[in-house]
């Protein structure tokens, strides 16, 4: 029972498809070597390897922007953003357990970075820029120890934090024109700083930090920049001793070190770039006659690597070891993870997720293992049992707004914001594997952009509304006619004085239902394409649908209600109060009509009784406003979708 929402039960959450790739260091493998933790907004996900299974950990109310897990792996620690004027809360979450044990507030809005002392007694944490403070926090007692800021006046914005792997009492913050060794005197409660000394005037942005100070006669840490380029710093005498490499700097800058290897001041290196790039690389550190440090630079007999699939590079913001090194992990700034192979440098994709708002999701007609999502510049086919992308779909630089699937499941049409109708066909390659191509496109369908889709069970006919408040009714041909460039327009309707935001065509194909930002709703007679009924309300209608037995149409909005309407008359029958808070955005019927979803800016999926008009279940983890759902044809699962490209799949629950 959750006693925030009037003592409802939760809907479980099956899997989350997502990954946060903006999260800098944001991907990590836990010292057990068998699980990948990682953010998607307010969760964190535990992911199995080998398996893939989730465990979830949820307590945070916003997004999640940075985690630490203890050497010894007892621990995790994650931190969040908040709303302008508040302080951003942080959790410690016992791993065994999956509970939170401790929670904090003390940084303002944001909080920026998380590491742990060498031996788990302490966690060292930073504020974003509206805070700029390091603090040191006693985690037996529980309580913070002491804090200061971050930087000087003078330097930008500390932005990244690394404790020492030796001495517990040492950690380093860098950031713009800013880098510090800071040593804790913990009888006292003070931690005092000390500037490392770049030299020659140099000056530098400090992205990642990654520490060599436990095996070493000469401890380092290797601070990368947006610069393109490595320092060297010696922890002990706090300076700068050579930067790597002096030519043909990494273009957008050094995002994510990793060693690999030390030996005979020989260091095997990991880098990835804001360019995307992902390379093995080594290093040699020596001394000259006159005791000057000499560092050589050079690949490592390996190329670096780049996915060849992306159209536009994405910046590697994590690479995570597992074990020693011979297999690691990358995350990207796309929110797709890369398992790697050391030794080969051969990459699998392991996860791969929209990154940008979800706009609509769909399954096919009476199948429930495969479903669709669009969003900007894609469609994509995931497999629910598993949350992989099996193909997908692309235009780049324009959005999908809607897709609706023929019967019999060979045909997607979607309605793109450039006025075009795409249809999407499905064909297998040589190697086993599906790939979504082009049939055919119908041009200039809407001149504001197709907002909204819909396509008759038959599958001869389509309606289409636009942003421009019309709503059109085409002839569809058959898949071998591809030469057509248009489409033929059967009716123009136009009723409706603003965009229209959704469509849904009765069971019998003879009517269908639109609803729009101009506050009406509008049944359609598709036999003699004129209007049947219209209702208004106060409102900017965002979803409507059919409801049981297609009697009723149900209306949803900015008002936060649901009304209930009576197809015949348009007359209302029945207002709920469907969010307390923020507008409902999507709405969905089971297939046997006796429950619905709503989801919306409240960020809550909710499960209501179709003719008691009672909430029976919640759904609390999305991290941004739902902005589709669907209840799976065999009610089994609900997949909801929200605005930071997440996609979330529950269990139905078992409802008498």
């Amino acid at each position: 029972m959750d006693d925030d929402h009037n003592g409802l039960d939760t809907l479980d959450i099956e899997r989350i498809i997502g990954f946060n790739g903006a999260v800098p260091s944001g991907l990590q493998v836990h010292p057990d070597s068998k699980n990948l933790v990682y953010p998607l907004g307010c969760n964190i996900i535990i992911q199995d390897i080998s398996t893939c299974k989730q465990s979830i950990l949820s307590k945070h109310t916003n997004n999640v922007t940075c985690i630490a897990i203890d050497p010894l792996g007892r621990y995790i620690a994650t931190g969040q953003v908040n709303y302008m004027g508040f302080k951003a809360p942080m959790i410690l979450w016992d791993y065994e357990s999956k509970q939170p044990i401790m929670e904090k507030e003390l940084h303002k809005v944001k909080v920026q970075a998380l590491a742990f002392s060498a031996d788990s007694s302490y966690l060292i944490s930073l504020g974003g820029r509206d805070c700029g403070a390091v603090v040191v926090w006693h985690l037996g007692k529980g309580e913070a120890l002491c804090g200061s800021q971050a930087q000087v006046e003078s330097a930008g914005i500390t932005n990244c934090l690394a404790a020492s792997l030796a001495d517990r009492n040492v950690f380093i913050t860098g950031g713009n024109n800013t880098l510090r060794v800071w040593q804790l005197d913990a009888p006292n409660r003070k931690i005092w700083p000390t500037d490392v000394k770049l030299g020659g005037g140099l000056k530098r942005s400090v992205i990642c930090i990654e520490m060599v100070d436990h095996k070493s006669d000469h401890p380092y840490m290797f601070c990368g920049t947006s610069t393109g380029d490595i320092l060297g710093v010696n922890i002990r005498s706090y300076q700068m001793q050579f930067v790597v490499p002096g030519k043909d700097k990494f273009s957008l800058g050094v995002t994510a070190i990793s060693i690999v290897n030390y030996h005979d001041s020989m260091y095997d290196f990991l880098i990835g770039t804001g360019d995307g790039l992902v390379g093995k690389y080594q290093l040699k550190v020596a001394m000259d006659k006159r005791h000057h440090v000499i560092a050589t630079w050079k690949h490592n007999g390996t190329k670096p690597w780049q996915d060849p699939k992306l159209k536009r590079r994405s910046a590697v913001t994590s690479i995570a070891k597992r074990g020693t090194g011979h297999m690691f992990f990358i995350g990207t700034e796309h929110c797709q993870i890369y398992r790697f192979n050391y030794s080969e440098m051969i990459a699998t994709l392991l996860k791969t997720c929209h990154s940008s708002p979800v706009n609509d999701v769909i399954f096919a007609f009476g199948y429930s293992e495969l479903l669709a999502t669009c969003a900007f510049e894609e469609i994509r086919i995931w497999h629910t049992l598993t949350g992989q992308e099996l193909c997908r779909y692309t235009v780049s630089n324009m959005t999908c707004n809607a897709i609706c699937i023929t019967r019999d499941g060979r045909s997607i049409f979607s309605a793109w914001d450039d006025g075009k109708i795409r249809v999407i066909g499905f064909k297998r390659e040589k190697d086993g594997t599906s790939k979504l191509f082009e049939k055919y496109t119908v041009r200039d369908t809407h001149n504001k952009g197709v907002t909204a889709i819909a396509i008759t069970t038959c599958g001869t006919r389509l309606i289409t509304g636009g942003g421009e408040g019309q709503v059109r009714v085409w002839q569809i041909y058959e898949d071998h006619i591809v030469s057509r460039s248009r489409g033929d327009l059967v009716a123009n309707m136009k009723e409706h004085k603003g965009k229209v935001t959704s469509i849904q065509i009765h069971p019998n194909d003879r009517s269908a239902v639109s609803a729009s930002t101009d506050g009406s709703t509008i049944i359609w007679d598709l036999e003699t394409n004129t209007r049947s009924q219209i209702v208004l309300a106060n409102t900017l209608f965002k979803c409507v649908c059919f409801g049981a037995k297609g009697v009723h149409i149900l209306t949803s909005g900015t008002d936060h209600k649901i009304g209930y309407w009576e197809v015949q008359d348009g007359s209302a029958l029945r207002e709920l109060e469907g969010s307390k808070t923020g507008a409902i955005n999507t709405m969905d019927i089971s297939s046997d009509g006796n429950y619905y979803i709503t989801g919306g800016e409240d960020r809550l999926l909710k499960l209501w009784k179709y003719n008691e008009g009672q909430v029976t279940h919640v759904g609390i983890g999305h991290s941004a406003q739902i902005t589709k759902a669907r209840i799976c044809p065999n009610r089994k699962l609900i997949v909801s979708c929200s605005a930071d490209g997440a996609v979330h799949i529950w269990k139905f629950p078992n409802v008498l």
